[in-house]
């Protein structure tokens, strides 16, 4: 395709007379057919639909005088067609995403120690429930929290309030250690 071309008043006019041969009409059959562009390269992933539903919509444009005398059947279909294309070129266009960065190992770091800080700090019944809560292997957490509750003598609910009110407290630990260490 022609790089350096651009859209004039007289291909505009001849893109809408093969729409409809009434002007209104024809006005609102483009601007549902640009909208419905966008709506699909939306649906598809792409960051700059508009961008592409007008790529299309040139590209379209630029061949009208080739294709107007020959085409039959609903405009908006020969649209969707180079979509499609735009689509598949805006695909190998598209750069890859960016894996994210490397987590930082100094930050890390501080955070583990500041988490088995805390959890020292707990009291040892608090402890004890919340390394069981969390640390038992083999059971679903469903089973492991109900056997749990059945043997400190309360319900499922009070079981999840206190583990809850423990991680809240270790939550706000962690955070005024990371707050009070340089990095």
């Amino acid at each position: 395709m022609n790089k350096n071309w651009s859209l004039s008043q007289d291909d505009f006019d001849a893109l809408l007379d093969w729409l409809d041969s009434e002007r209104e009409q024809a006005g609102m059959k483009y601007e549902q057919i640009r909208s419905s562009l966008i709506k699909i390269f939306t649906g598809r992933g792409c960051i700059d639909a508009e961008e592409l539903a007008d790529e299309t919509i040139n590209r379209v444009t630029r061949r009208i005088r080739e294709i107007q005398s020959d085409f039959t059947g609903d405009p908006a279909r020969y649209f969707y067609g180079v979509a499609k294309l735009v689509y598949l070129e805006y695909l190998r266009r598209k750069p890859p995403k960016t894996p994210p960065p490397p987590p930082d190992s100094a930050r890390a770091e501080l955070e583990y120690r500041c988490l088995e800080g805390c959890i020292q700090r707990l009291s040892e019944e608090d402890r004890d429930l919340l390394l069981r809560e969390y640390g038992a292997k083999g059971r679903t957490q469903a089973d492991r929290r109900k056997a749990l509750a059945e043997e400190l003598g309360i319900s499922l609910n009070a079981l999840r309030i206190r583990v809850y009110r423990i991680r809240l407290t270790l939550k706000e630990c962690i955070e005024k250690c990371i707050q009070g260490s340089p990095l």
